[in-house]
């Protein structure tokens, strides 16, 4: 074999090596893809399970506010209805406001607190005395902190 024999059989070596290191490297490289895109999905679906879990608690935190607002409202309108009954110092708006606060008792929930602003709203209106009226408020005080306690639990 002369020195054109040794020279093809290198040429082709080289070519056939290249084409055998090309095949491997080009399936290693769609291998690295697969796995880089695979971990970017994965890491996509945790930034996205990160944000609802943020947004959940942002919901509940508001659920929460608003809540503990309605019902502070409706304890300030029975005030404000006593003082005016009490005093004769009534601008005739207290029983507006009062029905507009008891409306977001029934509306926030839950029934338990709801049965409790009526009883104190019932106890209001049949004018009873001061010691029935306070135990009326603490029942809705105490449903309306288990109500939000109950928000605040998972």
């Amino acid at each position: 074999m002369g020195e054109w024999g040794i020279a093809l059989i290198a040429a082709g070596a080289a070519i056939a090596g290249s084409v055998v290191t090309g095949w491997y490297s080009r399936s290693a490289g769609v291998r690295q893809a697969e796995a880089a895109r695979h971990a970017g999905d994965r890491q996509a679906e945790a930034l996205l399970e990160s944000v609802r879990m943020t947004l959940r608690g942002a919901d509940g935190q508001r659920a929460i506010a608003l809540r503990q607002q309605v019902y502070a409202e409706f304890i300030g309108a029975v005030e404000a209805r006593i003082l005016a009954e009490r005093t004769g110092r009534g601008n005739g708006d207290q029983e507006l406001l009062l029905q507009r606060a008891y409306a977001g008792v029934v509306l926030e929930g839950p029934p338990e607190a709801a049965a409790a602003a009526s009883a104190f709203l019932e106890s209001l209106r049949r004018h009873e005395k001061l010691d029935d009226l306070h135990r009326a408020k603490t029942n809705f005080v105490e449903e309306a902190q288990r109500a939000v306690t109950a928000l605040r639990s998972p």
